[in-house]
């Protein structure tokens, strides 16, 4: 069964495709990739982000306050209407995140986000989780916004399971046909050649990646993939969309 709460700390880097690749041997002898990125091969990851009217959850988040949370529907590939999803509500308090997650069908996830209804509860959905959407849909009379993609390597540690480094690599939004079956098209959010390197634990870094770190002279930034996309949207506006997968 798929994990659905997560408590953890996150750091995210910029790094180049080339830093990852010269990265990549190291990271080898201390994790193995997820069910997802069989043969470090990339995989493609869907979402789409919930707000208010006038965007006030990811105009609070980007002013970086000791309190934020997001709502977000996530698929792994171009799902069907039948499809499973996720549907998450994630939040971030003192730098630690929290995160509760349900499995859905596709259109399941649609009718409950679009009419704030609880679902018939079939034995794939977390009912406490879904208690908790269904007052963060409520409080934030929410709709769909933007719908962000990328392509993604996500590794486990071998010996602590707890830890998990993501990246993450052609990070692409659109504003229109927000629907996750529609497939993968949109604007850069970030410069092709870049990456977005996330690193999750629970407890604290080991030492061999603290040492990685330094080695390629990185520091964690304050980056977030829909709060960039949300200032690219308030400087520039919607764009001629062009498609990339």
């Amino acid at each position: 069964m798929a994990r659905e709460i997560f408590n953890r700390t996150e750091e995210k880097y910029i790094i180049t495709k080339g830093q990852y690749r010269a990265m990549l041997d190291e990271f080898k002898k201390y994790m193995v990739p997820d069910e997802y990125s069989t043969d470090h091969r990339f995989h493609q990851v869907m979402n789409i982000y919930y707000d208010t009217e006038d965007n006030n959850l990811i105009r609070t988040s980007v002013t970086k306050p000791v309190y934020k949370e997001k709502i977000r529907l996530r698929s792994y590939g171009i799902p069907k209407r039948d499809s499973m999803v996720f549907l998450e509500l994630k939040k971030k308090y003192h730098g630690i995140v929290n995160k509760r997650r349900t499995l859905m069908k596709l259109e399941e996830a649609y009718d409950f986000l679009n009419t704030d209804e609880m679902p018939d509860i079939k034995d794939y959905m977390n009912t406490q989780v879904l208690r908790e959407l269904k007052y963060s849909i409520a409080h934030y009379d929410i709709m769909p916004k933007v719908c962000l993609c990328y392509e993604r390597i996500a590794l486990i540690g071998i010996e602590n399971k707890d830890l998990r480094i993501t990246f993450d690599r052609n990070i692409i939004a659109r504003r229109e046909e927000l629907g996750l079956e529609y497939g993968v098209f949109g604007e850069r959010v970030i410069p092709e050649d870049e990456m977005i390197m996330e690193i999750k634990y629970t407890d604290r870094m080991p030492l061999w990646l603290i040492a990685l770190l330094r080695e390629h002279s990185l520091e964690k930034t304050s980056f977030s993939k829909y709060g960039t996309e949300y200032m690219n949207f308030i400087k520039y506006g919607i764009k001629e969309k062009r498609i990339y997968a």
